[in-house]
């Protein structure tokens, strides 16, 4: 679980950026106390989640360390939410737990999620470069993988199975976001996907009593917004808040 790869979706429709940005000094100020926030949350976070949302785009977390990505391909999906809560502490220290209980078991299995996360990484880099629809495939087929290994080391959960049979009985594929055991999901979306084939994956996906947003993952991090880059409905619920 400590190694991966992250993007950080953008909602569709994403509000247009204010012409102020901040300065490298209070991006660093602001990543330290969204790193304070996620200790209160998680106990002992990695400091992916804040970091990513600080500076955006995508990076690599390995044994601590954290590698910015240069180049990335906006990437569209599906996040579906299955409402079904969990604790970060609880998920972590039972994957722990069996890691110390059956290490000639579940050792290899984080040797092959890293290599998961390795050859996706190759494959992000690559695309910039020659955005070739056969990449997406491999893409797919990764997600696949990656999902069955976060099953074995106990980050699954019920919801998460539906959501994936769901999407894939629309020829999408999906894996858990976060830390697993419910919470989010996302779903790969090619760019020759049918708007058709969303709806209707969207619609069974409501159907289950999830919520579901088409969106795009490598976004720029924090933004600073006028209030008059704001559409009315979001202005209007900052006044009432």
């Amino acid at each position: 679980m400590d190694k991966d790869i992250q993007l950080r979706p953008r909602e569709a429709g994403e509000l247009k950026e204010a012409a102020s940005r901040w300065t490298e000094e209070e991006l660093t100020l602001i990543n330290s106390w969204a790193f304070q926030g996620e200790r209160v949350i998680h106990g002992n976070p990695s400091g992916v989640d804040n970091a990513v949302g600080t500076w955006g785009g995508a990076l690599r977390y390995q044994s601590g360390k954290i590698t910015p990505l240069k180049r990335v391909p906006m990437l569209k999906i599906l996040l579906t939410n299955t409402k079904v809560p969990r604790s970060t502490k609880v998920l972590v220290a039972g994957a722990k737990q069996k890691i110390l209980k059956f290490p000639a078991i579940m050792d290899p299995v984080l040797d092959s999620i890293d290599a998961i996360s390795q050859e996706c990484q190759s494959v992000l880099e690559a695309m910039p470069e020659n955005p070739s629809p056969e990449y997406y495939p491999v893409l797919e087929e990764l997600f696949d993988i990656n999902q069955h290994h976060l099953n074995v080391i106990g980050a699954g959960h019920p919801s998460l199975d539906r959501l994936c049979r769901v999407t894939a009985s629309h020829g999408l594929h999906s894996k858990l976001t976060g830390a697993g055991g419910g919470g989010c999901g996302i779903t790969l979306l090619r760019p020759d996907t049918s708007p058709l084939t969303v709806e209707a994956a969207k619609r069974d996906l409501c159907a289950c009593g999830f919520e579901c947003w088409e969106t795009n993952i490598g976004a720029p991090g924090v933004t600073l917004h006028s209030s008059s880059s704001l559409n009315a409905k979001v202005l209007h619920a900052l006044l009432e808040s």
